[in-house]
């Protein structure tokens, strides 16, 4: 499994952020060409996961369709490099690259279809995180050395990888039939009805506004150091690289606490530290500080990206489900983040704008609280 996460989460860190230089110099699109390709894509990705993951949880069965994503990526690095129109690029990310994308929700799901423990769920996403501190690097050196063509060559082999792993799990399981769920490990009794939908939605509009304040702070932080700081741009990455890197120590704390507090506190602690984060950059006129601030923002996006994963899966008792909608509240929370970051344009600036996502950071710990609370 951690061997599965760190494959799986190399490939998403290769082709996210190299996709956009793949379009223009592999296929001379322009600027809103390359939107709107990223728009169908994301729209293409946003409902695989919801059906993929649908189709394994009805067969109790996570590991084949993550081994038909493996397939995927490599038939997507294939038709990529072989295309030369940006059209049948297009429909190659859609229709490949929407299922391939996927695999990192079933990955999760089938460990929580094992029955694995809340520190068990976070110590495998901390693996996940560190192929992101890792991933984006390698990628562009890859691309100043051979070119933009040998990101494709990369994800390809990648996903050959994960296709190997897969089957190692598949063997390790003795059968692919499938099989009962296991009785959920963090709630009492999984709730029915109409408090299920009430729950998941509550829950769901938590995280996105959560997911969309870290989407708008991370769009925004080269132009906050440029622009309101005054500083070279070199602090912006070093802010950004050092708050990966502590993601992950902060990841294996979470899990060592996971057995002693409650993960609904630690949800919260990690709101807390949110709106702390927020309030800070509110008023931040250094690097020192800066680089500081990024302890509470590592703890802040650990909680979530953690914890989160357990939580959606205690409340929506279908792994698959549970998985597909958590990595959609990304999505849709970067699309939230377009009007958050447009605040920076008024008359309050950068400060206005970390301001409000303080303010959505706290509305979303209500959220969740309210989504949290077990049934009468």
């Amino acid at each position: 499994m951690p061997v599965g996460a760190l494959l799986w989460g190399t490939q998403a860190a290769f082709l996210s952020p190299a996709l956009a230089l793949i379009l223009v110099s592999l296929y001379d699109a322009s600027t809103a060409e390359v939107g709107l390709v990223l728009g169908i894509y994301n729209t293409g990705g946003f409902l695989a996961s919801l059906v993929i993951p649908g189709i394994a949880d009805r067969r109790n069965n996570y590991l084949l369709p993550l081994l038909g994503c493996g397939a995927m990526a490599l038939a997507l690095a294939v038709a990529l490099w072989w295309s030369t129109s940006l059209p049948v690029a297009t429909v190659a990310l859609v229709v490949l690259g929407g299922p391939a994308s996927v695999g990192n929700s079933l990955l999760f799901a089938h460990l929580m279809h094992t029955g694995a423990s809340t520190r068990d769920v976070v110590n495998t996403r901390a693996v996940f995180s560190f192929a992101w501190v890792a991933g984006p690097p390698l990628a562009t050196a890859l691309i100043g050395w051979f070119g933009s063509a040998s990101v494709l060559v990369a994800i390809g082999i990648v996903a050959v990888l994960n296709m190997a792993t897969t089957l190692v799990m598949i063997r390790r399981t003795g059968r692919t039939e499938p099989r009962e769920h296991p009785t959920a490990t963090v709630a009492a009794e999984p709730p029915t009805g109409r408090l299920v939908n009430a729950r998941v939605v509550t829950v769901v509009i938590g995280f996105v506004l959560a997911q969309a304040t870290n989407a708008a702070a991370v769009a925004v932080v080269t132009l906050f150091v440029t622009q309101h700081l005054q500083l070279p741009v070199l602090w912006a990455g070093v802010a950004a690289g050092l708050a990966a890197g502590l993601e992950i120590p902060a990841l294996l704390a979470l899990g060592r606490l996971s057995g002693r507090v409650s993960d609904l506190n630690l949800l919260i602690t990690g709101c807390a530290a949110g709106v702390a984060y927020y309030v800070g950059m509110v008023f931040v006129s250094d690097p020192v500080t800066l680089l500081a601030l990024q302890v509470l923002n590592a703890w802040f996006f650990a909680a979530v990206a953690g914890i989160g994963l357990t939580l959606f899966n205690t409340l929506i008792p279908r792994p698959g489900l549970a998985n597909g909608l958590y990595s959609n509240t990304r999505r849709v929370g970067a699309i939230l983040a377009g009007p958050v970051i447009a605040l920076a344009s008024g008359p309050w600036g950068y400060p206005g704008l970390y301001a409000a996502c303080a303010a959505i950071t706290a509305l979303a710990a209500g959220f969740i609280w309210f989504a949290s609370r077990r049934p009468a």
